[in-house]
């Protein structure tokens, strides 16, 4: 690891691994001092099945409890599913990606959701949460925000955390992350060094203040998170970026053909903001076998990202009427 990316690993990690170590009163009160207003998101699509527990418990922990949350916030994309039903029973806001910018039509993926999220909500500081999370994760909260109101410097905080994988019955306790080990690591150690600090760059729980996140672009599949990654390094530099280690994050597992998909995608954002967006074809073609022979299968992982927010003339006018 190079000198600046250890000295900023070292400074800028913090520990927030149970809701033991965090302090809810003080971080509220910073929040106050602040006056800040706080919004949590969840993309979602076809999560019925871990979304309602999970709102539940923020809503109980940081809503009800500690009105540490001004506003929690279920962005659901098209799902066929009981998700939009079982988050609003449980105690969230739910929109539908369809009814945020109409004008501006809705694209598959996560950072659409993310993205349109920032135009349903009015918080300054935005914490982003993966609606498949299992287990007991309202530490995750008040974690990410810590860096946040603690330090004005700081306009982005990603979160990091070992990750089980099971496979066939049994759990390797790290064995998650695998895009992250063999994709986007080395290429963000390949081409900004600098970042080679962040254990979980591709990790789906993160904050950021308003102020940096609309003004960077957001892609829309699964590039989203290393794109911002990448857009926030070069918007403030490397002071401005901070992780917490959050400890153990346990989700529902990906196929392996779907993971090589997202590798894909992760490789088209990297390289794109590279400068080598002709170097990608756009296409990935995966093989399965039919038991006869192998049948390739090409999707597409061409970069496709929505401008800053701070861009769109909608969200400046919605920005405007807060104000006024």
């Amino acid at each position: 690891m190079r000198p600046d990316a250890r000295a900023w690993f070292q400074h800028r990690t913090t520990s927030a691994t149970s809701l033991a170590a965090i302090d809810p009163a003080a971080l509220l009160r910073a929040k106050r001092r602040g006056g800040h207003r706080v919004s949590v998101v969840l993309p979602a699509r076809n999560e019925e099945a871990t979304v309602g527990r999970l709102v539940a418990d923020l809503h109980e922990r940081w809503v009800r409890r500690v009105p540490l949350v001004d506003e929690l916030v279920v962005v659901d994309s098209d799902s066929t599913d009981g998700t939009a039903e079982v988050a609003r029973g449980a105690g969230a806001d739910v929109v539908a990606t369809t009814e945020i910018l109409p004008g501006h039509g809705t694209r598959p993926g996560k950072g659409e959701a993310l993205w349109k999220s920032l135009a349903a909500t009015t918080g300054d500081l935005v914490v982003f949460l993966d609606a498949d999370l299992l287990g007991d994760v309202a530490h995750y909260v008040p974690g990410l925000l810590g860096p946040l109101l603690a330090d004005p410097q700081v306009r982005y905080v990603k979160g990091c955390y070992t990750r089980p994988l099971e496979v066939d019955g049994t759990t390797v306790p790290a064995g998650g992350g695998r895009v992250t080990e063999l994709t986007a690591r080395p290429l963000l150690n390949a081409l900004w060094p600098e970042l080679a600090g962040f254990v979980q760059p591709l990790g789906g729980e993160y904050a950021g203040r308003r102020s940096a996140l609309e003004q960077v672009p957001f892609v829309s599949a699964y590039g989203v998170e290393v794109g911002l990654l990448i857009d926030l390094l070069q918007l403030g530099g490397l002071s401005t970026l901070a992780q917490v280690d959050l400890g153990v994050r346990r989700h529902t597992s990906q196929s392996q053909e779907a993971l090589g998909a997202m590798a894909g995608q992760v490789v088209s954002t990297v390289l794109a903001r590279a400068g080598n967006r002709r170097a990608t074809s756009g296409l990935l073609t995966q093989f399965r076998h039919d038991g006869a022979g192998f049948v390739p299968r090409s999707s597409t992982v061409a970069v496709d990202e929505r401008p800053p927010m701070a861009t769109v003339a909608e969200y400046r006018s919605l920005q405007a009427d807060m104000v006024s």
